[in-house]
């Protein structure tokens, strides 16, 4: 009988998009909180960003930018470069290989979850 595919044989065809999604070990939850997704997502779009960029750009407390900015920091998503401007104490992020790797496959399981939803 051609025409629609069975209920049983759609299920089967959603199947891998929804085990993607459902796969927790692709699931960074590092990267998903909102203000170290702000960090790694400014950082990816600029070779590099000071604090104070950072702070300004994603509207952020000095505390709460440190406490995130040093987490990626200890991850290997972000370096840290600590130096002096004058007599202004300047410190710069930028954006590790496996910072770009986390990034993308947090974006590719956001798009996998975005995708599912939207076929059913």
């Amino acid at each position: 009988m051609a025409g629609k595919p069975s209920t049983a044989r759609r299920d089967r065809e959603k199947r891998p998009a929804l085990e993607a999604v459902g796969d927790a070990s692709k699931f960074d939850r590092l990267v998903h909180e909102r203000l170290r997704l702000g960090i790694l997502s400014a950082l990816a779009v600029n070779q590099s960003l000071s604090f104070s960029e950072l702070k300004k750009l994603l509207d952020a407390s000095d505390g709460n930018l440190s406490i995130h900015a040093r987490k990626l920091e200890e991850a290997g998503y972000v370096d840290c470069t600590k130096s002096f401007a004058g007599r202004m104490p300047r410190t710069d992020y930028r954006l590790t290989a496996a910072g770009r790797r986390a990034l993308e496959r947090y974006l590719d399981h956001m798009e996998a979850l975005i995708q599912a939803t939207r076929e059913k």
